[in-house]
């Protein structure tokens, strides 16, 4: 399989995950929010677009916020799951690649922002369709949801990782590295390089979230790798995790995540 091929497989596959995404994938600070308002100067009432919403996860605290959202969602389940969790919200959920869609000639937005899913868009089209369809002077925003390690953190991860070598998956399912927080990569040079935008703004954010033993099994259930692994392996890994964490006093495991949030504004 070629790595076009790959990241179209891979891409598409959290649509296996449309019913339990929002519950099990982690909440984005809400001081993120706060941050990415005050950096591009929105005010209620303004004209967003998000590009891959999923099931709306950084969609509803914006919208509770008072935006006028317009999201771009590939899959349809995602986006049927996403219609359900942002009912009474300002926002019209379109089901299609941001690649493939057209947009109102006479429609211009405010701010473009894709939580997690930026990494996905074809990098021959992203910058390019973006700053078309921004209001000059508008800006675009986007941030993944990375695992991080702290010098602290919980030793369950590097522990698990001797059964993701037995399996044959490796430190490479979704490319975990055993970054700190702090140090995930930053997207500077790339946003430069489009000659479209110029960076305004990039804050690291890391916070910590507990997960009892079922709820890291629906997580790592929500992540392009583990949908795609062979049932073997993936039963043999999840069964091998549920014992583990089984014979923990608290029968859970502590995770870190990070964000860097990349604020650009459109060069006119």
């Amino acid at each position: 399989m070629n790595s076009k091929n790959d990241n179209k497989k891979l891409r598409e596959s959290f649509e296996q995950a449309a019913n339990i995404y929002q519950q099990a994938r982690p909440d984005y600070p809400e001081e993120l929010f706060d941050d990415l308002i005050h950096a591009t100067n929105l005010n209620p009432g303004d004209r967003l677009l998000e590009v891959g919403c999923a099931t709306g996860k950084a969609t509803l605290p914006l919208a509770k916020r008072g935006f006028k959202i317009t999201c771009i969602e590939l899959g349809a389940e995602l986006a049927a799951v996403a219609r359900q969790n942002l009912v009474g919200m300002d926002v019209d959920i379109i089901n299609v690649s941001f690649e493939d869609w057209q947009p109102e000639a006479e429609k211009r937005f405010d701010l473009i922002f894709a939580a997690t899913a930026w990494k996905w868009v074809d990098p021959e089209v992203r910058y390019i369709k973006a700053w078309q369809v921004l209001r000059p002077g508008g800006h675009l925003a986007f941030w993944n949801a990375d695992h991080v390690f702290p010098d602290d953190g919980d030793p369950f991860f590097r522990e698990i990782q001797t059964v993701y070598y037995e399996i044959g998956e490796g430190i490479s399912v979704d490319n975990n590295d055993w970054t700190r927080p702090g140090e995930l990569h930053e997207q500077r040079d790339e946003i430069v390089k489009s000659g479209l935008f110029e960076v305004v703004h990039i804050r690291h954010f890391d916070w910590e979230r507990i997960y009892h033993v079922d709820e890291y099994i629906k997580l790592l259930e929500t992540f392009s790798g583990h949908i795609l692994m062979e049932e073997r392996k993936r039963d043999k890994l999840f069964n091998e995790i549920r014992v583990r964490l089984n014979s923990r006093p608290e029968k859970s495991v502590r995770r870190h995540w990070g964000a860097v949030l990349h604020v650009a504004r459109r060069i006119d």
